[in-house]
């Protein structure tokens, strides 16, 4: 018998994809609890459940007593309760991810990046500053640590691309399991690189670090999400 999760995401699937292809446009009503689980045949929780993931990325937003309808794509939002790339994030938005490089370089550790990574203070790593674009507009600045400790073979900067948990995955075979993040509130003119907007721009702040299972270190990131044009949402339950 399948598992409640593996339906949920059997749900969940179905529908982001019925979203993505314009089956159901910004502002249409979804069918009703009762009509998804009989069409899905599920549990009316399994289906509360997968409308609840829906809303938590920003892909819908429900009013009780009338219904849940599909929200707008003004822009990107993510669930803070869920790791997943930011490119998985913008495509599961129907939106086209996009990533331009200003450096790629290798460098020693500043202390206070050492003791984030749990590394000696002599430590180098590669240091990745990219743009990270949705539709072609802008939407984040990130900053990203990759200890030399830590990877299996020697890495050229070039050699990175696209997204880093892709990266770590495909290409060095480690998978980032969990993360410890602090989110804060940053008005700075001195982030971005590649933008025409005159003044400082207001940004929430990821400063996060990424282990795997054995809860070792694989990489620091501070990514300055653009406001307005990358939101999150967080599910809270009582």
């Amino acid at each position: 018998m399948a598992r409640s999760g593996s339906l949920v995401e059997r749900v969940l699937t179905s529908l982001r994809a019925q979203i993505d292809g314009n089956e159901y446009l910004p502002g249409d009503r979804l069918p009703t609890e009762t009509q998804l689980a009989a069409l899905y045949k599920v549990s009316r929780p399994t289906v509360r459940a997968a409308l609840r993931d829906l809303e938590a990325r920003g892909l819908v937003r429900t009013q009780h007593g009338v219904g849940t309808f599909v929200a707008p794509r003004a822009a990107v939002r993510a669930g803070l309760e869920r790791l997943e790339s930011i490119t998985d994030s913008i495509r599961a938005t129907g939106r086209e991810p996009g990533m331009t490089y200003k450096s790629r370089i290798r460098r020693p550790l500043l202390p206070e990046e050492a003791a984030k990574l749990a590394l000696p203070g002599d430590a180098d790593a590669l240091e990745i500053r990219r743009s990270v674009l949705a539709d072609g507009e802008v939407v984040a600045y990130s900053y990203d640590l990759l200890p030399l400790a830590v990877l299996p073979q020697p890495i050229e900067p070039d050699e990175i691309n696209g997204s880093l948990f892709a990266f770590l995955r495909d290409r060095l075979g480690l998978h980032a399991d969990h993360s410890v993040a602090e989110v804060h509130a940053v008005h700075s003119s001195h982030i971005g690189w590649d933008t025409t907007d005159a003044g400082p721009a207001l940004y929430v702040l990821l400063d996060q670090v990424h282990f795997d299972r054995q809860d070792r270190a694989l990489m620091y990131s501070r990514t300055y999400f653009l406001e307005g044009r990358y939101a999150f949402t967080i599910l809270r339950n009582s």
